[in-house]
């Protein structure tokens, strides 16, 4: 072949023109390949040259800058991608490091370790799971609440649909205001957590004092960290139209870009609104949000910037709880039935954050994240409690109107180092913590009023009380230093941290002002974990041992006659070991743990710490694709909750109340081969029975439900629409669903609720 039939031919292959119709004879003897290419046009000029002059300016700092050395190099054969390159961020970054999707998209492969930094799940000696922004829209999850209805460990001690959300994990309280947002205790949203701006929620179960800093009141069955969504280098643009029974209509605009040189610069948008009536009886609801997320990823600089607003506000009602005369639990009434109609709360929350990451060198970066937030509420935010209800369902019960602030300012930084000595591998953690809040609450309670649960009466209203008077003033501030040393290719890996926590609070007469607790305690808290992974299969063994200070127990029962008392800070201690296996599409994690801490125990109307509460249990977790367009999320707990050293030893031996032996959630979809884009839905949810209070005398019954829902996506005008169906309490039951986290109140279930929506992605 002569010289001027290969320029011939090699001009066909870069312009991509039809071969055998313009080559002169006996050039059609050149591999076939080069008549294939037309099917795809080649890119513009000038784009094309534009595109390989910035991946030219991208190599070239790739041969002279570490950040770029990381990146990993393009496949042998392919095709140049016009798109703009993204400095890629160390390993020992958090910003730019989002752990991937597990298959099936429900769940992430790894989750953030607080100073440890993001971890495979294999490579975390404790029970994580990390829920992604893809079950949340599936699963049309609106709240926190919603998106925890998959966890098996986790359950709720406040009715769902009240203005305030809290929770109990491993059988212990986690209050929602020790939510973490990006890794932040304090600056979360109060009251309910609104969804549509979360990428990630993540789960860990127990203590995790070491890992994340103290967590503002103790958070000792678990640790929940909500991880906001950034521009990703893919944008967004979609909007959701939702309904929800019984009549409320809705809004979700999601819009994500990123622009300038290398893409360097983000910007997320996410705004909902909702209104109208709920399934409870004469409620309605109407909740906002408008999230703003800026990020900034250089070649060793990294910033991150969140601000939100959200409001929720509840009218006519709010969802009841109840408390027992005597031995005997009343049948749980209609949960649809309004027992606080009239009533009303609200709930405003306006936060702000930013995170900085800055690479010293390839294998040391900087971290540092500073926010804050201002939470206020008013109405019947709290203590929504029919009391001493008989078994008739009458009661004699008074309405609380509350009013109150939280302030927080909160900040975390320090150091992530990469390196080895001899065969040894380090990562080396070095973090300081500081959080500072001030709350306020006052209450005005309302003359006594005689109604039943079944047949309720319009309560007496008690009047506004007024702007709060600060109540408490806290700062907790901690330093800690880690090491995860690692050896035999990450087959073994040893965690050994020390945390050296403070412990500042006061408390005052919201009548008077006058001081009336002061604590200013400190401990060091060890921790460690061990990972073992001994079979050449991905399978880890893993153990840890954690304490804890925390923060000491207040008395938030406003029945009670040392409301708002706070009790001294005291440690928590936990010890867990358990498996994970990696099946390829499907994760599963065997746990078995035991977590002491002291307890409040009510004797007549008073609170005290005396007693200490030892929880022992089991746990099955599972995610991934069982097999292709079969995907499953869940798992089963079996827990044990004793009380020991009680005063007097009255209580000793008595089970926790709010520890259920059983509880189990699981869900699956499938993708249905008859009608391509359906997937259908079902989760169950099943609790044993339960005491709900320290005695032992009132036990409430096992309850199960069922959610059910389908999805279907196709294109309609060339863009993607997907509509989707859920049902909640698909039968409609109602029961008692769990116990308050205080001393014999119980929670109510909620009726069947019904979730339409659609969403076009542009």
């Amino acid at each position: 072949m002569d010289g001027g039939r290969l320029l011939s031919a090699a001009a066909l292959l870069l312009l991509g023109v039809d071969g055998p119709a313009h080559a002169e004879p006996g050039v059609t003897s050149l591999p076939a390949v080069a008549v294939d290419a037309p099917k795809e046009k080649p890119r513009p000029v000038v784009r094309q040259n534009a595109a390989a002059a910035h991946v030219g300016r991208a190599r070239a700092r790739a041969a002279t800058t570490p950040a770029q050395r990381r990146a990993p190099s393009p496949p042998v054969g392919a095709t140049p991608s016009a798109a703009p390159v993204l400095f890629p961020a160390p390993s020992q970054a958090e910003l730019g490091n989002l752990p991937k999707e597990y298959a099936g998209g429900q769940a992430a492969r790894g989750a953030r370790l607080g100073m440890l930094g993001n971890r495979d799940f294999l490579d975390t000696p404790f029970n994580v799971t990390s829920y992604t922004s893809k079950l949340i829209e599936n699963q049309q999850a609106r709240t926190l609440s919603d998106v925890l209805e998959n966890d098996p460990s986790v359950r709720f001690t406040v009715s769902s649909g009240q203005v305030r959300e809290n929770f109990r994990i491993r059988g212990f309280s986690v209050l929602v205001s020790e939510t973490a947002l990006n890794g932040l205790y304090g600056v979360a949203p109060d009251g309910r957590v609104p969804t549509e701006f979360l990428e990630r929620v993540e789960v860990l179960k127990g203590p995790a004092a070491l890992l994340s800093g103290m967590a503002p009141y103790g958070a000792v069955g678990g640790s929940i960290n909500l991880v906001t969504k950034q521009a990703g280098d893919t944008p967004v643009t979609s909007v959701t139209a939702d309904y929800t029974s019984n009549s409320q209509f809705g809004t979700h605009i999601d819009v994500g870009r990123r622009f300038g040189q290398d893409n360097a610069f983000g910007v997320r948008f996410n705004g909902a609104y909702r209104g109208g009536d709920t399934t409870l009886d004469y409620q309605s609801r109407e909740r906002g949000l408008e999230a703003l997320a800026l990020d900034y990823r250089g070649e060793k600089l990294r910033i991150a910037l969140d601000a939100y607003f959200n409001q929720e506000i509840a009218r006519g009602g709010v969802p009841m709880m109840a408390s027992f005369t005597g031995t005997g639990v009343a049948a749980a009434p209609d949960s649809s039935n309004n027992i606080f109609r009239g009533l009303s709360g609200r709930m405003n929350n306006s936060g702000a954050m930013g995170r900085v990451e800055y690479d010293l060198a390839d294998n040391v970066t900087l971290f540092a994240s500073a926010g804050a937030i201002d939470a206020r509420f008013n109405g019947l935010t709290n203590s929504t409690v029919a009391t001493n209800v008989n078994v008739l369902g009458r009661y004699s019960g008074t309405a609380i109107n509350l009013r109150g602030y939280t302030d927080t300012i909160s900040f975390q930084g320090g150091l992530r180092a990469d390196f080895r000595t001899f065969d040894i591998g380090h990562r080396l953690s070095l973090s300081a913590a500081n959080l500072e809040s001030k709350t306020g609450s006052t209450f005005q309670r309302s003359s006594t009023f005689v109604s039943s649960i079944y047949f309720p009466v319009t309560p007496l209203m008690a009047r506004d009380p007024g702007e709060a008077p600060k109540s408490t003033d806290t700062t907790l501030s901690s330093i800690a230093l880690a090491d995860t040393l690692s050896a035999f290719d990450d087959r073994a890996q040893l965690i050994l941290g020390l945390r050296a926590q403070r412990v500042q609070t006061k408390s005052y007469n919201t009548t008077t002002g006058a001081e009336t607790n002061y604590y200013d305690d400190s401990a060091v808290t060890p921790a460690f974990g061990l990972i073992i992974k001994p079979l050449p299969i991905p399978m880890s063994l893993y153990a840890n041992y954690i304490e804890g200070l925390t923060q000491g127990d207040r008395v938030t029962d406003t029945a009670a006659a040392n409301y708002n008392q706070m009790f001294p800070p005291y440690k928590s201690r936990q010890i867990e070991t358990g498996v994970k296996w990696d099946a390829g599409t499907v994760a599963n994690t065997l746990s078995f743990y035991e977590i002491e801490k002291p307890s409040l125990i009510k004797s007549g109307n008073v609170y005290n710490s005396d007693g200490r509460q030892r929880n022992q249990g089991i746990e099955w977790s599972v995610f991934g694709e069982v097999v292709e367009g079969v995907r499953i999320l869940g798992g089963a707990s079996y827990t044990i909750g004793v009380l020991t050293k009680t005063a007097n030893g009255q209580l000793d031996g008595k089970t926790a109340y709010g520890t259920p032996k059983w509880q189990v959630n699981l869900g699956g979809e499938w993708d249905t081969p008859f009608v391509p884009g359906l997937t259908l839905e079902g989760r169950v949810v099943y609790t044993s029975a339960q005491f709900v209070n320290s005695a032992n005398t009132q036990k409430i019954p096992e309850w199960a439900r069922l959610d059910a829902g389908l999805r279907y996506s196709t294109q309609l005008l060339d863009k993607k629409v997907t509509f989707r169906a859920n049902a909640n309490n698909l039968l409609d039951h109602n029961y008692w669903a769990g116990s308050y986290f205080a001393d014999g109140i119980v929670t109510l279930s909620s009726p069947r609720t019904v979730l339409l929506s659609a969403t076009v992605d542009f």
